[in-house]
């Protein structure tokens, strides 16, 4: 089953995580399919590059995970 969850990046003690599609059994740092948006808690930026494309991927069945859940529905993005 495929997700959308974060992948952690950036330097120590300076997190950066970008939000990418991968399957659940797989590590998301290394075993991702596609970046699909990013995520800086210092800013509490939140970006996604492409909502159609994560439309789409939700109605074929993709889920969130749910720190990704919380993050879509603080920023009022809804699907």
């Amino acid at each position: 089953m495929l997700k959308i969850r974060l992948s952690r990046a950036g330097k120590k003690n300076m997190p950066f995580f970008r939000i990418v599609l991968t399957e659940h059994t797989r590590a998301a740092k290394h075993g991702y399919k596609e970046v699909l948006g990013y995520f800086n808690p210092f800013t509490k930026e939140f970006k996604i590059k492409d909502l159609d494309k994560i439309k789409k991927y939700v109605s074929n069945g993709v889920q969130f995970s749910p720190r990704v859940q919380k993050l879509m529905e603080t920023n009022k993005i809804s699907l």
